[in-house]
């Protein structure tokens, strides 16, 4: 995506013609300066950028008058992290706003710009902040840490599949968050009585012999939530549906890719809370002194479609429950 289209998310066509204004302001020093690192891709984000800058607006940042805007699409790519990081570096933005393992990529690239994740898994555990309550440091943001929400979804799982018995998790174990909650998973299904195979996933050419090793082996898959599977997530349905396999999500995107169904934090929400964040740091507060805060909105979003193609039916009460139901 170019900065023209992300500033068209951000606020409509007249903000998008504020970009030359923009950038100039910028190389004269006047206008503070968001590196905004986007892991996947602009399509698949563009209601979590337009949560982010309609919050923005709200706070008074508008693009081209207030606040200027450097995007960067990493596209699922891990080594692009880096080199994006780096560039903010190197352009001496105010603040770098970003998600998930893309944010330790950040932390490495500077100690003295802040850096607001909008979305990161334990990042106590991680080494991304000391504590959730001080962060310390130049790092804060918005928690996924919820140790109840494998258990969670696995109970769902069992509403929809009759007699699920074991079940696959599709991780990519290059990311250390999609390592934590696969040992999340494993946990809850052990105290639910569930078998549950591990099937690792690191490159796009591993997916279909992936599918290919999982015959006979499950009655459903949990796919881990990461950039890269993210990306992929069209194709990883498509073959789950081929392999009569229900999914489990914990992003929505994944269910409106034809994925069957998804439980998790609502991201449009902590998105337009990063923006809280970056009004606050922005306004002269230290990334260090805002606590890390956890989600407050969760949404349950169900693919009726998806469910008639593998033959299964929805319980009327599940269906009640449900925030969303794509048909």
């Amino acid at each position: 995506m170019r900065r023209r289209e992300f500033i068209t998310l951000l606020g409509g066509a007249a903000a998008s013609v504020a970009w030359p204004l923009a950038g100039r302001a910028q190389q004269a020093g006047k206008l503070p300066t968001i590196g905004f690192l986007g892991v996947s891709t602009p399509s698949a984000w563009s209601h979590w950028v337009a949560a982010f800058g309609q919050r923005l607006r709200e706070l008074g940042w508008i693009e081209g008058r207030t606040v200027a805007i450097e995007v960067r699409w990493a596209e699922g790519r891990s080594e692009r992290f880096t080199e994006i990081a780096t560039e903010f570096v190197r352009l001496k933005v105010d603040v770098i706003v970003t998600s998930g393992i893309a944010v330790l990529a950040a932390k490495q690239a500077t100690s003295v710009i802040p850096i607001v994740f909008a979305v990161a898994n334990d990042p106590v555990g991680t080494g991304l902040v000391a504590s959730l309550a001080r962060p310390g440091g130049n790092v804060t943001g918005l928690s996924l840490q919820q140790p109840d929400l494998a258990g969670k979804r696995l109970e769902l799982l069992r509403e929809v599949v009759p007699g699920l018995r074991g079940f696959a998790i599709m991780a990519n174990v290059g990311n250390s968050s999609n390592v934590l909650e696969m040992g999340e998973v494993q946990a809850a299904a052990r105290t639910l009585g569930l078998g549950a195979a591990t099937f690792e996933i690191r490159r796009a050419e591993e997916i279909a012999p992936a599918f290919e090793a999982l015959k006979g082996r499950a009655d459903a898959l949990y796919v881990c939530a990461d950039p890269f599977l993210f990306t992929n997530r069209l194709r990883i349905n498509t073959l789950a549906l081929a392999a009569r396999l229900p999914t489990m999500h914990g992003v929505r995107e994944f269910v409106e890719a034809a994925g069957l169904m998804s439980y998790g934090p609502s991201y449009p929400d902590l998105f337009r809370r990063a923006a809280d964040y970056v009004d606050k740091i922005l306004r002269g507060a230290k990334p260090g002194d805002l606590p890390v805060e956890q989600p407050t909105k969760f949404e349950l979003v169900i693919n009726l479609t998806t469910a008639k193609a593998l033959g299964l039916e929805i319980p009327p009460m599940l269906l009640g429950r449900a925030d969303e139901v794509i048909e």
